[in-house]
């Protein structure tokens, strides 16, 4: 019997195919299999506590890897204080850091909220021509909208 967990991952394979989206491509072919291979109960609960921070680490790999081959180095840090933009990218980087914490948090408290994120970055991906960055910024910002709900409600 097919059951509602596995026709909702066959959607969103369907909908990642359609949106030649291969972040959900990949994510969905690895739970899919996961589920067939029926190590799902073990596995499952594993990512959902630790995947983010999994994820978190991978990208931060990424994202000091030009450091560790050398193509970015202290003339580069140094050299990158001295424009406008740069500071701008540094006060970004601060805003974007400050909102992926108050995703964690969000999602932490109201996992359920993943669900319409998940939904929304698929149809800006599909519609817009996004890119999917990830539910931690969108978590980020629907806490600090929600949070701005509640102070002038």
């Amino acid at each position: 019997m097919i059951s509602q967990s596995l026709l909702f991952l066959l959607l969103l394979f369907s909908i990642g195919l359609i949106a030649k989206n291969k972040s959900l491509i990949i994510a969905v072919s690895v739970l899919l299999l996961l589920k067939l291979i029926g190590v799902e109960s073990k596995v499952f609960t594993q990512i959902q506590s630790k995947g983010i921070e999994w994820g978190v680490t991978i990208i931060t790999i990424a994202v000091l890897a030009p450091i560790a081959s050398g193509d970015i180095g202290f003339k580069d840090l140094g050299g990158a204080f001295k424009s406008p933009f740069a500071w701008i990218a540094l006060l970004s980087g601060i805003v974007v850091a400050l909102l992926a914490k108050g995703g964690v948090i969000l999602l932490a408290k109201d996992p359920h909220i993943t669900t319409a994120l998940v939904l929304g970055t698929i149809l800006a991906v599909s519609l817009f021509k996004g890119v999917a960055v990830g539910p931690l910024i969108g978590a980020g910002i629907a806490f600090v909208a929600m949070k701005l709900y509640e102070f002038f409600k």
